[in-house]
């Protein structure tokens, strides 16, 4: 018999290379000094302060009830896939058929299945820097590239079309956008949209902030090509975030081989969630817009606030629910700032380099929190700054 010795028992390269989310080091420092007793106010996670809507919550509870506890079709309830559908022709009058979507227990599985059903080892994906935290690992995860193009604070951090020729190239599988986009909360224009969609690669669009716009006016890829996948779900919009309900929008020659990879490895989403979903899409349009409005007005607050502070925001935001602030005037190392202020001002913020190499030197600051949690935190912030100049 072998010896343990004997056996290959090294950590996979996966496992290795895979980067942490460093907002999580930030949140779970936050929740260890608050277990000693300090006071932290909490604006560097990107979940909603409020809590899911009650015509949600009755619709899974009446679900549960009724025994809708068992496996569904892989890509979700017929009805719910119907009434996603037709929320896509009512909001962007883009025609997408019920057997387009694929319903996933979030939108990480999503990006899996998208990512696994589209890319080869060795392709390439093309996604902004900065860029939300968790792309270039599920890309990774694949064995395909992500490969990083600059953009410019003054513009957002938005890709400009027309300079991405020199990036394009025949391992060129697909483009990320995300829009409104995490961390800057910046919107792309359909002008720029519909330039993207003639490149050639697919358009793999983040959506998951759509209905979070402030200023302006989201638009779905789908409006502009059927060469494109779209990610979506619940918990930003609703306030699902732990309901763990998203969706995928695919082209339909791409379908069955995705169907494949969600029976393989998700079975299917949760049922009752599901029926919640419906409930959200049909009933939960007032509320949203409450606490969209919320939102707006917390935005407005705290972009005037950190700007009062000295910190340079070129481009404010007008969607999701994130400023992210220049704050290389501090420091140069975003991951160090972040916690100094958290140890000694009791804020949270996320460091910018969790964001990617153009990141650094910047903090994104989430306004979903109370509006005098974020007047304390700019109280905070003030006297932080003070002692910092002074020393």
């Amino acid at each position: 018999m072998k010896s343990k010795e004997s056996f290959n028992t090294a950590i996979s390269r996966r496992a290795q290379e895979i980067t942490p989310f460093l907002v999580m080091d930030i949140l779970e420092r936050a929740q260890e000094l608050e277990r000693q007793g300090e006071s932290i106010i909490h604006l560097e996670i990107g979940e909603p302060d409020f809590d899911t809507p009650q015509a949600v919550k009755d619709a899974a509870i009446r679900a549960m009830t009724a025994g809708e506890t068992s496996y569904t079709h892989s890509q979700g309830l017929l009805e719910l896939r119907e009434h996603l559908s037709q929320h896509y022709l009512e909001k962007y009058g883009a025609w997408v058929k019920p057997e387009q979507f694929i319903v996933t227990s979030g939108t990480s599985p999503a990006m899996i299945l998208i990512f696994a059903g589209l890319l080869n080892p060795g392709d390439e994906v093309l996604l902004t820097d900065p860029h939300y935290a968790c792309y270039p690992n599920f890309i990774k995860l694949v064995d395909a590239h992500p490969r990083y193009v600059p953009v410019s604070e003054e513009d957002g951090f938005q890709f400009r079309p027309e300079e991405l020729g020199p990036y394009i190239h025949g391992r060129t599988k697909a483009i990320i956008i995300n829009s409104p986009a995490n961390p800057t909360g910046t919107l792309l224009p359909a002008s720029r949209l519909a330039k993207l969609a003639e490149l050639g690669p697919y358009i793999v669009s983040d959506e998951i902030y759509h209905g979070l716009v402030y200023e302006g006016k989201e638009h779905s890829i789908l409006g502009f090509t059927d060469r494109a996948f779209v990610i979506n779900g619940f918990s930003k919009l609703y306030a699902m975030t732990g309901w763990r309900l998203g969706y995928l929008i695919a082209p339909l020659d791409f379908v069955r081989p995705l169907q494949k990879l969600m029976q393989n490895f998700f079975i299917s989403a949760n049922p009752f969630v599901q029926r919640a979903g419906i409930a959200a899409l049909t009933q939960a349009g007032p509320e949203v817009e409450k606490m969209r409005a919320v939102y707006n007005k917390r935005r407005r607050f705290l972009l005037e606030g950190l700007q009062e502070l000295g910190f340079r925001i070129p481009f404010p935001p007008t969607g999701a629910f994130y400023v992210f602030v220049n704050a290389r005037h501090l420091s140069l190392d975003s991951y160090g700032l972040a916690f100094d202020i958290l140890e000694k001002a009791g804020v949270g913020v996320t460091p910018g380099i969790d964001f990617g190499p153009g990141g650094e030197g910047f903090l994104r600051f989430s306004y979903a929190n109370s509006l005098e949690n974020i007047e304390e935190a700019l109280r905070r912030l003030k006297i932080y700054l003070n002692q910092r100049n002074s020393q």
